[in-house]
């Protein structure tokens, strides 16, 4: 825990929070060791970071002041993320890569080679997203929260919401035997999709190259989905 994130409920007043839950409680206890006075750095959901005191520690309650955290959370990537849905332990960390490097919108999609089973994964419960979402902000030191929506059927999403989401941004759709391979260090706003393990079929490749997409490739090495994700982000930006 590169950053100790607050909520909005933490925070009592403009200089004090208080922190209730046992993970935080407990990742202060027993990583940080944390002790009366210390100056840790501490951000505000969706708000401000910076360094604050922590004014007391017990079993029970952490009592910050915060009238200290003056500084902006990173600069977000400009990318949409479109994922097709991966099995639940992989979800969870791309959700975590993703977050980490900046990702502040994310649409999992279904597709042919999605199992249907995946989406009655508990990691789908918007708890448990909320939670990779804060560990990929604690460990980046970021605020801003990211938003997650789903996309439960494939046509749809591409004959009605992928246009909308092109407009103003380059489509980039990453896939094995693409002929472009995946550019770097761009400025452009993207929608960047990435298929499920066994890759998007021929037909959902082809719909979206005809709305718009840029079909790109990584090189002949076939990665995991998550690794995927954070090597594509690293080369776009």
């Amino acid at each position: 825990m590169n950053l100790i994130l607050l909520t909005q409920d933490d925070v009592n007043d403009s200089r004090l929070a208080r922190v209730r839950d046992p993970r935080r409680l407990a990742h202060l206890r027993q990583v940080h060791r944390a002790q009366q006075g210390d100056v840790m750095t501490l951000g505000i959901e969706n708000g401000p970071l910076g360094r604050g005191t922590l004014l007391s520690l017990d079993e029970d309650e952490a009592c910050f002041d915060v009238s200290g955290l003056d500084q902006a959370p990173p600069e977000a990537l400009p990318v949409h993320l479109v994922l097709a849905l991966p099995r639940p332990r992989m979800l969870a960390r791309s959700i975590e890569h993703a977050t980490a490097l900046g990702v502040k919108h994310i649409t999992l999609l279904h597709s042919r080679r999605v199992e249907k089973s995946y989406w009655q994964s508990p990691e789908l419960d918007p708890a448990k997203i909320h939670q990779h979402l804060v560990l990929g902000l604690e460990q980046a030191r970021d605020t801003r929260m990211p938003t997650v929506d789903t996309a439960r059927g494939f046509r749809p999403f591409v004959e009605d919401r992928l246009p909308t989401l092109l407009e103003g941004r380059r489509g980039l759709l990453a896939h094995p035997g693409m002929p472009q391979a995946c550019p770097r260090g761009i400025d452009d706003s993207v929608v960047l999709l990435i298929g499920p393990e066994g890759g998007f079929i021929d037909w959902e490749v082809e719909q979206m190259l005809a709305a718009g997409c840029e079909g790109i490739h990584l090189g002949q090495r076939i990665l995991r989905v998550e690794t995927a994700v954070t090597a594509l982000l690293a080369r776009l930006f």
